[in-house]
């Protein structure tokens, strides 16, 4: 059973306009079928809608886009569809009908020097847009790679999961610096990131940097409420750290089922067009990765420069050192977490529409996968310390992507960096950048 979706509105308003939609739906897809098709017809965005959705790609090999190929689209029913590249190599087909769609280019249309395997499988769902990514190479294509390839490569995609591990990582670390706090349900604010992006940029229709912003914005006021509700309270009443660490846990699985019943179990993208690809040397990333890369370096910077010279990162250092002491000064201990519980979720909605955006997509249980790996970060850059949080991201993200290039399975990439983070310990037990603190 598909799960239901909570993001359209009731009432009268709303089925008026829906009315007036469906009219000039009706007209615009009239005048599209009276329309003769135009080899860039591809490149017009195919919207997906709750009722219908998207099958889209581009035709590429590594010498360049592939014009005036003809595919066709088998629906699990039978029926068949045939679209045509355009001049930039994409194509995208609007369909009503869920499930497998068999996606095969016709080879007649190929290019001489161009071979292909030419069939792959579309999980269509509507309301979504479903990647077809056929590989098309020339015959003169060598898919071997030198040594040193693969380690650019696999640096840059390591340096691109540090930083998004990065935003979550650093707001989980100032409120353990804070209030001595684990909070296990820190990665669920990655997630909640996640899907309210898609809600509102692939459901919603809003512009991604609008929706985006949105997100981040709606993540931090449930940071703010989670502190005032919650957090404040138990403090106030004397609660153990022990205590609320378990409530904590509690609060993660109750996310988790609320993402899988609102939204599905199914992974979703935040993605409206197909992205493009850029290649600097051996390194080839989309443009979405790039940006997401640069946009984290100056969130991060400006982070960083507000707990160094701002008074109210000042503020900040001082209740992460000695509450009591702080609060002696003047500093409102409580205004202050609250702040931190605030600026940390934010950082966590960002990280999730980025690893929604860039990585294979986000679903219910992303937090739960990715905790691990933020814990890590914290403990090896060393416990309460935001800088140290961002030096174990990018030590993690890293060694997660260099461990194939060792010869180290893909399956135990992850097993690797745990294991450097207790090797490590054992040497240095208050991480790279923490305090030794005396114990007895």
């Amino acid at each position: 059973m598909k799960s239901p979706h909570r993001w359209s509105i009731d009432g009268p308003r709303a089925r008026r306009g829906s009315v007036r939609g469906g009219v000039i739906a009706a007209v615009v897809g009239l005048l599209w079928l009276l329309a003769p098709v135009s080899a860039n017809a591809a490149d017009t965005l195919c919207m997906p809608t709750p009722e219908s959705g998207c099958i889209a790609g581009t035709l590429r090999t590594e010498e360049g886009v592939l014009a005036d190929v003809d595919i066709e689209l088998t629906s699990p029913s039978g029926a068949e569809e045939t679209v045509t590249t355009s001049d930039t190599g994409k194509w995208n087909l609007s369909v009503t009908e869920e499930g497998p769609w068999q996606v095969t280019i016709v080879e007649d249309t190929l290019p001489d020097d161009v071979e292909t395997e030419g069939k792959v499988t579309a999980r269509v769902r509507l309301g979504a847009t479903a990647a077809a990514l056929i590989e098309v190479r020339t015959t003169n294509y060598s898919s071997e790679r030198s040594f040193a390839e693969y380690l650019a490569q696999s640096s840059a995609n390591g340096l691109r999961l540090g930083l998004l591990l990065a935003l979550a990582s650093v707001g989980l670390s100032l409120i353990y610096g804070t209030t001595k706090l684990s909070n296990f349900a820190h990665a669920e604010q990655v997630t909640l990131g996640g899907m309210l992006a898609y809600g509102l940029v692939n459901v919603g229709g809003l512009n991604l940097w609008v929706g985006a912003a949105l997100t981040v914005l709606i993540c931090a006021m449930t940071g703010w409420t989670q502190d005032r509700v919650i957090w404040q309270p138990l403090r106030r009443r004397g609660l153990g750290l022990t205590q609320m660490m378990i409530v904590t846990i509690g609060l993660s699985l109750a996310l988790q089922y609320c993402f899988q019943y609102f939204v599905g179990a199914a992974t979703v993208r935040v993605v409206r067009e197909n992205p493009a690809v850029t290649e600097i040397g051996p390194i080839t990333m989309t443009q979405q990765s790039f940006a997401a890369m640069a946009i984290s370096v100056i969130v991060l910077a400006v982070v960083g420069f507000a707990l160094l010279r701002t008074r109210i990162g000042r503020a900040t250092r001082a209740v992460a050192d000695n509450p009591a002491l702080a609060a002696a000064s003047g500093i409102d201990v409580d205004k202050v977490i609250r702040l931190v519980w605030t600026v940390s979720a934010g950082l966590a909605g960002l990280a999730g529409v980025m690893y929604a955006l860039v990585t294979n997509g986000i679903k219910w249980d992303s937090g739960m996968q990715i905790l691990l790996l933020l814990f890590a970060a914290v403990t090896l850059g060393g416990l309460g310390t935001a800088f140290g949080a961002l030096v174990g991201s990018l030590v993690i993200g890293l060694v997660v992507e260099l461990a194939p290039v060792v010869g180290i399975p893909g399956d135990f990439k992850y097993a690797t960096a745990m294991l450097i983070l207790i090797l490590l310990l054992l040497v240095r037990p208050q991480g790279l950048l923490g305090k030794a603190e005396r114990v007895g």
